[in-house]
């Protein structure tokens, strides 16, 4: 049996995994008693960001072969813990990294350009348009933390639009050749000189311990006053009181958090933003777009079968 505990394109699980038994309950990331019953009878598990693989549940799937992750992130997945009981983990590799690269060019165009919420006033009658004028994104540096294929996909777009692109990654020698573009070169650089001179700093790195609290209120200090920072990677990786201070104080000229340390955010954690100006919030939604949903779900399927057509 496939046990499917998050939402996924249907068409996919109709056509894609014919011919096996499937419990598509996207409600059951919510009712983790119930998933941990059904888990014990289930060959494969697909999930989101959301359903914890790891600990008890593990230890209930006694007949689990694989696990589809229905995105690129495994922090919500013990993969040691998985590797050890045998059970591979299939991410659904570059389904959606235009998605989540189009929300970064989005947003950072939205809060720059500042113009797009005045249609109340406009509607009534005013006629804000000084208090309106806003940055173009041409001529912008645009500062990337981490340089991996969603990165990438971001700085094409970048590119195109006029910005110049520097990036930030240890794991890549400043010699390698994934740094000359068809586009364009990219600049690589410390994150210290990366946070000084950007306009944008966009993070592109997955939660481990390095990375944790990486863009701290240290960190923010070293940018420029105006400067704007959208995170659609993992929460953890932005201090966000952090980002709302500053906010608040005017040092950062915008931001756009997509993730959080505390997922969903419960509104007692989201008060820390209360009265925070040039702020996006969205709920872990960057890489999710009709399109994306589509792939991600047949790449995932596609995974799922394969793995247990071969067992």
């Amino acid at each position: 049996m496939i046990v499917i505990s998050e939402f996924m394109d249907e068409e996919a699980i109709r056509s894609g995994l014919d011919g096996f038994e499937v419990l598509y309950d996207p409600s059951l990331v919510d009712r983790p008693d119930d998933l941990a019953v059904v888990i014990g009878q289930a060959d494969a598990l697909i999930v989101r960001n959301r359903t914890q693989v790891r600990g008890a549940l593990l230890d209930a799937a006694r007949n689990l072969k694989a696990v589809g992750r229905l995105g690129v992130g495994l922090d919500n997945i013990d993969v040691a813990a998985c590797k050890a009981r045998r059970i591979a983990v299939y991410p659904a590799s570059g389904a959606n990294d235009v998605s989540v690269a189009e929300y970064v060019i989005a947003t950072a165009m939205l809060l720059l350009r500042g113009a797009y919420g005045a249609s109340a006033e406009v509607a009534s009658g005013a006629w804000p348009r000084n208090a309106l004028i806003g940055r173009e994104i041409a001529g912008k540096r645009l500062g990337l933390v981490g340089f991996g294929a969603i990165a990438r996909e971001t700085a094409k777009r970048a590119a195109a639009l006029g910005m110049t692109i520097a990036a930030y990654d240890p794991y890549l020698p400043p010699s390698a050749e994934i740094w000359k573009q068809p586009w364009g070169p990219v600049e690589a650089q410390p994150l210290n000189a990366l946070l000084a001179q950007a306009d944008v700093v966009s993070l592109h790195v997955p939660l481990t311990d390095e990375t944790h609290g990486l863009i701290d209120g240290n960190a923010i200090a070293l940018m420029k006053k105006g400067a704007l920072v959208i995170n659609a990677a993992r929460g953890g990786v932005v201090d966000e009181g952090a980002i709302a201070a500053a906010l608040r104080a005017g040092h950062l000229g915008g931001a756009a958090l997509d993730v959080f340390a505390e997922e969903p955010l419960t509104a007692d954690h989201g008060s820390i933003f209360a009265g925070t100006p040039n702020l996006i919030l969205t709920p872990h939604i960057a890489g999710v777009t009709a399109e994306s949903n589509v792939r991600v779900s047949w790449v995932t399927v596609d995974n799922i079968r394969r793995h247990l057509t071969a067992a």
